[in-house]
């Protein structure tokens, strides 16, 4: 029996230690993860490296990895993973560290800010600080920039995102300038963006929000600028660019004031010439931030170099809005559009992809569904990278290129020649160096309907499997049709009817199939009602007295009809059909009754006489008002433009009182 209670004590303590250990797994996944920041200080020297959590791989998609942003806290920051930095002065620093999980199921991981202590000239390792090479961070400003904007990653809802806001003084002479940060698009009814928070690391301060603008005696318009575009086929020469130099500042605010409900204005003072500076702000996006995966938020930075003159640059930085953060994606600027201005307005696409190979790409596909309502002979390219030439129709080449073919329900963009490094190749270190993207615009055809369209897209690296995108929506703001109806009311139960009315419609602008209806008019109508009847009385001598009564009714109505709801379907561009319910008062109701008896004398053996002495006439008239209400149920049909413009309608109403029949013909125009 002994080795079996060995065995029995043994079986307990392994189920025992499985239960503790599924139970902290179990733990571990419901709480949020963190990233600690580790770091090692020579002198003024600090090399930072994180520890971060297990990635919970996305099923089926590449291999899941971190992107990393951090803040020395002098000013400087890094996108790498591990970097080295020099500190030039003594002090305290906060650095912060933000992580972002790709292709990973979950929020990305927290990192507590850490505070780093440099007093080189106490510390021995200052000067002796052997094995520590550091890293140099490049420029951020491209040839001839001045201004360039960057995000540590896309905008997910109820995530925090931090804008670095990078600015040069290429002045030869000491700068007073400013910078307006202008976010939360006025064309989305609910804020994207809580600005949270503003660091700034070389004596910038927030200023009240718009100056008062005096007369400017000078400006200085030879630095002016005007962006050109090469032409090639399918290239856009004309398309805005997402950063302009402007003259009339004052301008330039008012239409940013229109465009944006919430701004930041910051002053900066003694800017040396040469010098680059940069400001980091924290946005928190908010559980209202639009959630369709293609929705394109736009933020706009203006900077004033000197505050002397109106010479400024603006800069609109687009961010797709997220789920998931996935480098390889579609959007578009086309999910809210007023379907009455699109017509002939282009609706622009991104297409962004990342080669996660451990080789460079030479060839990448990118097979876009298309939907029909889009005129593809409009396509116009107006970007991308690599950087590269339209390939020509009639031939091959031997250099980069961008193909373009247009098929019936897909795009296909094909880089060719070209080399796009990967992220796990031998020696790539910079992981933006592994992107590109694809940016175009399209018209809609002649004849387009109000619907939802979605597109996505097949990325294909060389000959590898493709990798799918999200959906891509474009659709449409409900808009406002108001339409005039006039018309003819005919009522079977009464005689004589006479009824036309007149009013309004409202509904959604031009709805492809269903949609609701309501309607207000007023009718003016008459009709006459003639009664006959008699009454007979025998007098003491036994003659009969007749009178025969003729009882004429005139009736006239002002009478409001109102169609709180009602449910119409275009069957298709000439035809539609629909029901809904009907409410009817009589504001005025006119009544005038005129009755006339003519006496008769019916005398035994003599049979009936006129007895014209007792003829009668009365005539009565009553006025009420806010009477004889009634509702309704009707169907009915329309032919004509059925969606916008002129219709004609037929329409049978079935009361609930009387009288219980009705039918309305009409004319409508929708505007």
């Amino acid at each position: 029996m002994q080795p079996i209670a060995r065995s029995l004590v043994l079986l307990l303590c392994l189920v025992s230690t499985a239960t503790t250990l599924i139970s902290q797994e179990v733990a571990q996944d419901t709480v949020t993860r963190s990233a600690p920041i580790f770091y090692d200080v020579r002198g003024n020297k600090v090399e930072f490296n994180p520890q971060m959590p297990p990635l919970n791989q996305v099923a089926g998609a590449p291999k899941a990895f971190y992107t990393y942003y951090w803040e020395f806290g002098d000013g400087d920051f890094s996108f790498k993973e591990k970097p080295k930095h020099t500190y030039k002065k003594d002090g305290d620093y906060t650095a912060r560290l933000w992580s972002t999980n790709n292709y990973d199921n979950g929020k990305p991981p927290k990192s507590r800010p850490e505070t780093i202590k440099i007093d080189a000239h106490d510390n021995d390792q200052a000067s002796t600080d052997t094995g520590f090479s550091e890293e140099s961070e490049p420029s951020v400003f491209p040839e001839g920039k001045h201004l360039v904007i960057k995000t540590n990653r896309d905008p997910l809802p109820n995530e925090e995102l931090v804008l670095i806001t990078s600015y040069k003084n290429t002045k030869d002479y000491v700068t007073n300038g400013s910078l307006y940060l202008y976010y939360n698009d006025t064309k989305f009814k609910d804020d994207n963006f809580i600005l949270d928070d503003t660091r700034m690391h070389h004596g910038e301060t927030i200023a009240p929000s718009i100056p008062d603008f005096a007369t400017v005696a000078d400006i200085d318009a030879s630095r002016y600028f005007i962006a050109n575009s090469y032409s090639q086929p399918f290239i856009d020469a004309g398309v805005q660019q997402d950063s302009t130099k402007r003259t009339n500042l004052p301008a330039t605010l008012e239409e940013s004031e229109e465009l944006y409900r919430n701004h930041q204005r910051i002053e900066f003072r003694n800017m040396q010439p040469g010098e680059e500076r940069h400001i980091f702000r924290t946005l928190k996006t908010t559980p209202e931030m639009l959630k369709d995966t293609s929705a394109i938020v736009t933020l706009r930075t203006i900077y004033v170099p000197d505050n002397n003159y109106q010479n400024h640059t603006v800069k609109d930085t687009e961010l797709e809005i997220v789920t998931s953060h996935d480098p390889n994606k579609m959007s578009s600027n086309g999910t809210i559009l007023n379907y009455r201005l699109v017509r002939f307005k282009r609706v622009k696409f991104k297409v962004k992809f990342q080669n996660n190979g451990e080789g460079p790409a030479n060839t990448i596909r990118l097979e876009v569904d298309t939907p029909d309502m889009f005129d593809k002979s409009t396509l116009q390219v107006s970007d991308m990278y690599p950087k590269c030439r339209i390939c020509p129709k009639d031939r091959e080449v031997n250099y980069s290129c961008l193909d373009t073919i247009i098929e019936k329900n897909k795009l296909i963009f094909t880089f060719k020649k070209i080399y796009l490094p990967g992220t796990a190749q031998k020696n790539v270190v910079d992981r933006d160096s592994t992107k590109g993207f694809v940016k175009y615009s399209m018209k809609f055809g002649d004849n387009f309907h109000k619907q939802k369209t979605k597109s996505r897209t097949a990325i294909f690296f060389d000959k590898n499997e493709p990798i799918i995108t999200n959906y891509s929506t474009t659709r449409f703001m409900p808009g406002i049709s108001i339409g005039a109806k006039a018309g003819y009311i005919f009522t079977p139960s009464r005689d004589n009817s006479k009824e036309y009315f007149a009013g309004a419609t409202i509904s959604p602008f031009k709805s492809y199939r269903g949609y609701l209806q309501a309607e207000l008019f007023l009718s003016a109508g008459s009709f006459d009602e003639l009664k006959n009847f008699e009454t007979s009385d025998i007098n003491g001598v036994g003659i009969e007295e007749l009178v025969r009564f003729s009882e004429k009714n005139e009736e006239n109505n002002i009478t409001a009809y109102a169609v709180p709801i009602s449910y119409r379907y275009n069957l298709n561009n000439f035809l539609a059909v629909g029901a809904g319910v009907q409410l009817q008062l009589d504001l005025q109701n006119k009544v005038e009754t005129i009755t006339e008896g003519e006496a008769f004398l019916n005398i035994p053996d003599e049979g009936v006489i006129r007895n014209e002495t007792n003829d009668t006439y009365q005539k009565t008239e009553c006025t009420h008002t806010f009477t004889n209400f009634n509702s309704g149920v009707f169907v009915g049909v329309n032919a004509g433009g059925v969606r916008i413009g002129p219709s004609v309608g037929l329409r049978y109403v079935f009361n609930f009182k009387e009288p219980t029949s009705q039918l309305q013909a009409y004319a409508i125009w929708k505007f």
